[in-house]
């Protein structure tokens, strides 16, 4: 029995005797709640990493290639446990390099960034004292993520966890399956599991993240009392701390937003979709991909396009959402070229009209314009500063902003602050008179101030 071993044993029976850690039982204020929550708010844009063993055969087994997801290859394939260990020699990430993840990060305007320190395989990137199924054991040998944090500090970007709940690896989380690691246990026991997960989210929290973000709750394993104090005991060693709802069972599927109840969960999680029309009053972030995985393979080059993920990020924030945009390194710690050169693609963009998304509020009006997206920002003096996303350039170079009824004090091109556009009031809204061309050719801003708060007819 190794060192580690004995010391996971040892942790398991402290947080079994200990028994759960609640929460103060005063509730916390709108107050707190809404201080709490700011930076996010703020934040608008961040970064999702998905980063495992999964990365090494990137994809492919055995001769067969998959498609989706290459981060549930273990699941997909039905790899033995036998035969998935052994990726753990293979896993060598000697490009690393944390600072360069996270000033291309800042550089493409991302406030924040999630990194998956553990997925379903169970494998985690920070060596455990719970396991030696981590990166600790592995030829690599080093800590990822605290060069990250200390990365994460020095730019100015906060950083957040992803920690899977569902576990393919550990011999007594309570789903079985011929080919997991708990497969000759008889009646695993999630009892157990659970002070083990416990021990290590102590752990991760001695890295200060901003987030929790949990997933894998869906198996009948992880029930609704799990999640509750689950919630309770990391929001006890952490009053500061954001937790996704997916640490309870109140999530409807992709759409993300919660069923009817008292679940647990700080704010909503689309997962590869933006919804319709937002959810007005609750704090939500689409999670995405460039292409169609979340881990790194090799073979699926269906990329979006730069302007898609603009867009992406303009229609999330005028809805009052985040738009949290995925990148799945290698197993030698790179990030893609395509990957990146999407990422600099969109920092050019926000370089000029990141204004028009960080602390933003949601579009105003009833709808979408028919010519692009408004997000909009209260000024200290009380009067409103609405963004006008243009996606489609009207030919006739007038640009009705429908209904609105306010004073217009001055309109520009957030690309030419010093070139003011002519704004008249009409029966149908606002109408600016437009240049012949957009001066951004992916999508231009235009900054409107109108006096007071935005009044529609």
């Amino acid at each position: 029995m190794t060192i580690r071993q004995l010391s996971t044993i040892a942790a398991l029976c402290a947080l079994s005797s200990a028994g759960p850690l609640r929460a103060e039982s005063r509730p916390e204020t709108e107050a707190e709640h809404d201080a709490r929550m700011g930076w996010f708010r703020e934040a608008r844009f961040g970064m999702f990493i998905h980063w495992g063993l999964y990365s090494v055969p990137a994809g492919e087994w055995k001769g067969k290639k998959y498609g989706g997801g290459v981060e549930w290859i273990q699941d997909f394939a039905k790899i033995p446990v036998s035969e998935y260990t052994p990726l753990i020699q293979r896993f060598n990430p000697v490009k690393y390099d944390a600072d360069a993840w996270v000033r291309l990060a800042k550089e493409a305007g991302m406030k924040y960034l999630v990194i998956t320190s553990k997925h379903h395989e169970g494998f985690c990137l920070w060596p455990s004292a719970q396991t030696d199924w981590d990166v600790a054991s592995t030829p690599y040998g080093k800590d990822l993520l605290r060069p990250l944090a200390e990365a994460c500090a020095k730019h100015g970007v906060r950083l957040c966890f992803y920690h899977s709940i569902m576990d393919w690896h550990h011999p007594e989380y309570g789903e079985k399956a011929p080919w997991r690691g708990n497969h000759a246990t008889e009646k695993p026991d999630m009892d157990k599991f659970t002070a083990y997960m416990k021990a290590q989210l102590d752990e991760l929290l001695a890295y200060k993240p901003g987030i929790l973000w949990f997933d894998g709750e869906w198996e009948g394993a992880w029930t609704h009392e799990r999640g509750k104090d689950l919630y309770a005991y990391l929001r006890a060693k952490d009053p500061a701390l954001i937790i996704n709802n997916r640490v309870d069972k109140g999530r409807k599927g992709m759409t993300g937003f919660n069923a009817e109840g008292e679940f647990k969960g700080d704010y909503c999680t689309p997962e590869q979709e933006i919804p319709a029309s937002g959810l007005p009053g609750v704090d939500w972030e689409s999670c995405m991909t460039m292409n169609g995985t979340w881990g790194y393979s090799a073979h699926d080059h269906n990329w979006k396009s730069p302007e898609t993920l603009i867009r992406n990020l303009i229609d999330i924030a005028s809805k009052g959402g985040n738009y949290l945009l995925n990148v799945g390194p290698t197993a030698e710690g790179l990030i893609p070229d395509a990957s990146v050169e999407r990422l600099k693609a969109m920092g050019a963009w926000m370089k000029t009209n990141g204004e028009a998304i960080h602390g933003t509020q949601a579009n105003p009006f009833p709808k979408a314009p028919a010519w692009g997206r408004v997000t909009s920002r209260k000024s200290a003096d009380g009067n409103t500063r609405l963004y006008l996303h243009v996606f489609n350039w009207p030919q006739d170079g007038k640009l009705t902003v429908p209904g609105l009824t306010n004073e217009a004090v001055k309109a520009s091109f957030l690309a030419k602050p010093a070139e003011a556009l002519a704004a008249t009031s009409g029966p149908d809204g606002i109408v600016l008179t437009l240049p012949s061309g957009p001066p951004d050719p992916v999508v231009p801003v235009i900054a409107l101030d109108i006096k007071g708060s935005p009044s529609i007819r």
